[in-house]
């Protein structure tokens, strides 16, 4: 895990919105979700359930969030 996609994940989170954490973060939506997707495949679980309106946490999402001290 890069610290930089931790902190993708900490701010997508805390968002709820890819779009809106790519613009706080200045880094092109694509490429941030490409992190995202990235974590995901190197922990081996969903984080966020995505639909039209956003994003929310999986459970697994919710355990990685409490454990990054927030």
């Amino acid at each position: 895990m890069k610290l930089n996609q931790l902190k993708y994940f900490l701010k997508i989170a805390e968002l709820g919105s890819v779009s809106a954490a790519s613009r706080q973060l200045y880094i092109a939506q694509p490429a941030l979700s490409h992190q995202v997707a990235a974590l995901e495949k190197e922990l081996e679980v969903e984080l966020f359930i995505r639909s039209v309106k956003g994003v929310q946490l999986t459970a697994a999402g919710e355990k990685l969030f409490h454990h990054a001290g927030l």
